[in-house]
């Protein structure tokens, strides 16, 4: 089972974040990589957690579409 993450530590900047061993950052154990992972709170802020992406949505009319673009590419062809 995997460790509670927590979202708000005191100093994210001691701990790699890369896996669940929240191993200290100058004694990484996993081998993630040569630099520890930082926390989503180092990264985009305090408020990391009610950040969600924009989405657009375009509804264009059927009359407006352009038959050359919606023909479905046959030329790839996916083996087993």
């Amino acid at each position: 089972m995997a460790k509670k993450f927590p979202a708000q530590p005191k100093n994210p900047e001691r701990i790699c974040w890369g896996c669940d061993e929240y191993c200290p950052a100058d004694a990484m154990r996993c081998g993630n990589g040569a630099d520890r992972t930082a926390h989503p709170a180092e990264l985009f802020g305090d408020d990391w957690q009610a950040w969600e992406p924009k989405v657009v949505i375009e509804i264009v009319p059927a009359d407006k579409i352009d038959n050359a673009d919606a023909t479905l590419n046959t030329d790839i062809h996916t083996r087993v």
